[in-house]
């Protein structure tokens, strides 16, 4: 018997994991990466944070005030570019729409569920093929300035408890016990929160061990090679159109992020994700000043992470299309923030090329969790939209969907994350 064909477009995080699940089922998988290799766009260099608790989609109820009032700040959390209105009025309209305090818990609890299943599944990567890429499993730190948006936080995890969610409430004195670089600033923080269960490491680090181990698996990648499209009928998917040659296969796999719509569009199928700019900066600390646990900062939305001897900094969401040029003003907004929080770890950032800029661009469905699984078309299959938890979604998302191409049940149910769920 023949072993079932699949391509996996995109070797990024999620591209990536997918296909060495796919492999693990018995197919033979080939993926198909723009760049020359794996990991060089969005999981390059993001927070580095592997956070159920940050479940809840960033539309929260309010976010539409927030907006208007973070309009032409270029330090604020959130910035809309005017250029990039036109092309996500439809978007924007739904991602309104799902802020309202009824789809947004019932998105955050779909978020939370694959997430916890996704640091499992991880769990049980890491052990399987002795992964290294500085993971570690101290929590995450949360912290708070204001005591509205601490209760509400306190609100919410009571609500996500019973779904596994694990968090203890610390004052700042017990916040800078656990962190002791926070020491500087502990009376300016009304509180913290600290989640157990969340942990940190370099994405990218286990993207490429990821692709070793997928290509050691039998999985074929193709880099520097572009896609221009797809060649179909009105059920199934014949060809994928590269810039190598036609491509064919049993089953098509899209995981290009927020490339993902460009993809689908000459199938007419129109998928709702927009790409958020964030930014990242990177720089090498001394011993003496090593984060014990990764600290996000609420009200700034920005995350501190250790790997290993570096430190990543990283935040902000910019709408402004496809643009990934480092704004210098803005990426030096987000290291000034943090190093107002952490202030010691200023010596080490401080001189001329210490500190690495970069951007990434999240995609961001408009209700919040990813698209994973089937389409219309009966052998493409899509797991793309992640936002800001690609990192932490990576794992379950890839073997959820290399299940669902498989024909074996998911241990999630996957209904939450279907590409379904906008046509009801």
């Amino acid at each position: 018997m023949m072993r079932r064909t699949a391509v996996v477009i995109g070797a990024g995080l999620i591209g990536t994991t997918t296909a060495w699940f796919l492999a693990q089922r018995d197919f033979d998988v080939t993926v198909v990466e723009r760049r020359a290799g794996p990991g060089l766009e969005t999981s390059f260099a993001n927070g580095g944070l592997l956070t159920p608790s940050q479940a809840d989609p960033w539309n929260a109820p309010g976010i539409l005030a927030r907006a208007i009032r973070w309009l032409g700040r270029e330090n604020s959390p959130l910035l809309l570019r005017p250029q990039a209105v036109p092309g996500m009025l439809g978007w924007g309209w739904r991602f309104l729409r799902a802020s309202r305090p009824r789809p947004h818990l019932q998105a955050t609890r779909a978020i939370l569920q694959l997430a916890l299943y996704s640091l499992r599944t991880q769990d049980t990567l890491d052990e399987q093929l002795a992964l290294d890429y500085h993971h570690l499993h101290h929590g995450t730190l949360k912290i708070f300035r204001d005591r509205r948006a601490l209760a509400e936080t306190r609100e919410l995890i009571e609500q996500l408890r019973p779904l596994g969610l694990e968090a203890r409430v610390l004052d700042p004195k017990a916040a800078a016990k656990l962190e002791p670089l926070l020491a500087d600033t502990a009376d300016e923080l009304f509180g913290a929160v600290h989640y157990p269960k969340d942990g940190s490491g370099d994405a990218y680090q286990f993207t490429a061990a990821m692709q070793q181990h997928a290509a050691k698996a039998g999985v074929q990648f193709r880099f520097n090679t572009d896609i221009s499209g797809f060649q179909a009928d009105n059920k199934s998917v014949s060809t994928l159109r590269s810039s190598q040659g036609d491509i064919h296969a049993d089953a098509y796999i899209v995981a290009a992020g927020s490339y993902s719509p460009k993809l689908t569009r000459s199938l007419q199928l129109p998928l709702p994700v927009y790409p958020a700019k964030g930014y990242s900066l990177t720089f090498r600390t001394s011993p003496a000043r090593q984060l014990q646990v990764p600290v996000v900062d609420f009200e700034q939305k920005i995350v501190i992470t250790p790997l290993g001897d570096r430190v990543r900094i990283a935040g902000t969401a910019e709408f402004n299309g496809y643009d990934t040029e480092v704004n210098l003003k803005r990426s030096t907004a987000t290291l000034q923030q943090a190093l107002r929080l952490l202030p010691k770890l200023a010596e080490d950032a401080a001189g001329e090329g210490k500190v690495t800029h970069w951007t990434g661009l999240r995609p961001m469905t408009c209700d919040g969790p990813p698209i994973l699984g089937a389409t219309p078309y009966t052998n493409l299959y899509l797991n793309t939209g992640h936002g800001p938890l690609g990192w932490t979604l990576c794992a379950g998302s890839a073997q959820m969907v290399a299940d669902i191409v498989a024909g074996r049940q998911p241990a999630v149910n996957p209904e939450d994350y279907s590409f379904r769920r906008f046509s009801r």
